[in-house]
């Protein structure tokens, strides 16, 4: 009974939180004339926000490949990863947190902005109400991307997961509030709240792609059956477009697209193509920025683009590319020393740490913890430039802390 209570009020609370931020699903006027600046600012985005819900790769997973059988190789459950984090090796692919928990922390959330991973079975009821990652290692746009390296969730997977369990969940969970009223004493049902408002205002965050090139664009080798570059990458921004516009369809319309980061600086790459010194791969930065580029014009292009489909929505493009390039090739502006090492022993592979193997004794000067992923300092830059950055090389048209304020 006094579980049935608790639950209750946990309910109620949630619910009131939310509607005294509703004005009929508009943000109140002092938000929507948000001015830059100030940690005021930052309460009314983070009070705006009703969830989040992330999908894409091992740069954005919190541990769902923990509960995936068969996925060993693309795991990150184990030491030394997690070794700056309070609660250890939880399936994080850092020392310590990944962009989504750093923009998690800037946006408020609770549980010190941790989001549950969906594959947990304990992700249902009221702890997905503030959002669920659905993220998995090794993935990427097409569904056989990172299939040979274990058991993976493709991206179509992810959203089929959000559709099938999480959403019927979230829906029937918040049809338990029958009719709420609002500030302006409109009266909502549950079910009229989680279509109008709850969906609406909540940010749907995709990181992914990388791992189509890496995984297989230039893992299938160069012989004639293989498309052109730019054949593969308008395949592969075509295939991601389908996949946001049935996000689109279920209900999202805040969106949050993480471009590729460099690939051709990354450890791996460079030491599988044997780099001197701390040249990049061009050929590889090349394919990135061919794909960035689109998903640039995904968010700018109103006609022929996603936003000609998807009436309402509202779109914001990260430069992760930009961002950790400039920590690459300028690590002394943010006190790096090591850009082209990685901080931990690698495995045969060249892309996982080894299982309790030696690491650096400073990560803060490192830019990447393994040969792909980069270290916490990279990631909470990466955040705040996401979450604040004024400049549209940075991030475009808008930053997240103005989109989870419309």
């Amino acid at each position: 009974m006094a579980k049935l209570v608790g639950a209750t009020l946990y309910l109620f609370l949630f619910l009131l939180l939310l509607h005294l931020h509703c004005h009929q699903c508009k943000p109140a006027a002092a938000a929507a004339s948000f001015v830059h600046g100030g940690g005021g600012a930052t309460t009314k985005a983070a009070a705006a926000v009703r969830a989040v819900f992330v999908f894409g790769s091992s740069l954005v997973d919190n541990g769902n490949n923990n509960h995936l059988n068969g996925s060993g190789a693309v795991r990150a459950d184990y030491a030394p990863y997690g070794v700056d984090f309070p609660l250890g090796a939880t399936g994080r692919f850092s020392n310590g947190r990944n962009v989504i928990d750093a923009l998690g922390e800037l946006l408020r959330l609770p549980a010190a902005g941790l989001l549950p991973p969906f594959a947990d079975p304990a992700t249902r009821g009221r702890a997905a109400l503030h959002g669920v990652n659905f993220a998995s290692g090794g993935s990427g746009i097409l569904d056989l991307t990172g299939k040979n390296k274990g058991e993976v969730l493709s991206l179509k997977q992810q959203i089929t997961n959000f559709e099938a369990v999480t959403l019927p969940d979230l829906r029937a969970h918040l049809q338990g509030a029958t009719t709420v009223t609002t500030t302006t004493g409109h009266k909502m049902k549950g079910q009229d709240f989680f279509d109008q408002c709850y969906l609406p205002k909540s940010l749907f965050i995709i990181g992914t792609g990388g791992n189509d090139y890496l995984l297989n664009y230039f893992n299938a080798g160069s012989g004639p059956t293989r498309a052109l570059l730019s054949e593969f990458t308008s395949s592969l921004l075509t295939k991601l477009s389908n996949h946001l516009q049935r996000l689109y369809d279920l209900g999202a319309r805040k969106f949050v697209l993480f471009s590729i980061q460099p690939l051709g600086c990354t450890p791996v790459v460079r030491t599988f193509l044997n780099a001197t010194g701390d040249a990049c791969i061009e050929p590889m930065n090349h394919a990135a920025l061919l794909f960035n580029s689109g998903l640039r014009s995904i968010v700018k292009n109103h006609n022929g683009g996603v936003r000609s489909h998807m009436p309402g929505a509202s779109f914001v493009y990260v430069n992760s590319y930009k961002i950790i390039s400039d920590m690459i090739h300028h690590p002394a502006k943010y006190g790096i020393r090591k850009t082209s090492q990685p901080c931990c022993e690698v495995s045969r592979g060249g892309v996982l740490c080894q299982k309790e193997g030696p690491i650096c004794s400073d990560r803060t000067k490192y830019a990447f913890f393994d040969g792909l992923h980069p270290t916490d300092v990279v990631n909470a830059r990466l955040a705040r430039k996401a979450y604040g950055s004024n400049s549209p090389d940075k991030v475009y048209p808008i930053n997240v802390k103005k989109l989870a304020m419309l």
